[in-house]
């Protein structure tokens, strides 16, 4: 991310807001903003893998409860909430720190819940594992600030294999 043209265009975007970029609040703005973007957009440049496995089986692993923030794609406000994997192992056990770093590499950009919850479901079966089910509950603050102004909670889902 080029830091530089980020500070740019948040400076354009206070001035056109009606602000002043060089007020005593504002004036470092811009760059806490490109530095925050660098971070909540990371999943971009991710690399994480679930390359490490241990040769073990079990029916069925479940990981609860991780926490994620993402972005909503259409109005770039945050979403928020817990995902939970269960997966049919097929020989493959991953640490949960994996199952964790897979949430950040998908959550950390601009999307929807349920492309985040998909694409975490695909590369989990895609790892050779016989079913999987990712369920994300999120709130929405596009949801709660815009619009209908409600804090209702989204659960999206995703079945593959044998679930």
């Amino acid at each position: 991310m080029d830091q530089e043209r980020v500070k740019k265009l948040v400076r354009e975007l206070i001035i056109e807001i009606g602000e002043d970029p060089t007020r005593e609040g504002l004036k470092d703005t811009p760059a806490r903003i490109g530095q925050m973007y660098q971070e909540i957009f990371g999943g971009y440049e991710s690399d994480s893998e679930l390359s490490v496995q241990f040769s073990e089986d079990s029916d069925t692993v479940v990981a609860r409860d991780i926490q994620f923030y993402s972005m909503c794609e259409h109005h770039m406000l945050p979403f928020f909430g817990k995902i939970h994997i269960a997966y049919s192992p097929n020989g493959r056990v991953f640490g949960i720190s994996k199952l964790v770093r897979l949430v950040e590499k998908y959550s950390k950009r601009l999307q929807i819940q349920e492309r985040l919850t998909k694409n975490i479901a695909d590369e989990l079966f895609a790892q050779g594992v016989k079913g999987v089910v990712v369920v994300a509950d999120a709130e929405h603050l596009c949801m709660r600030m815009r619009g209908v102004r409600n804090d209702a909670t989204l659960t999206s889902s995703a079945y593959r294999g044998i679930f």
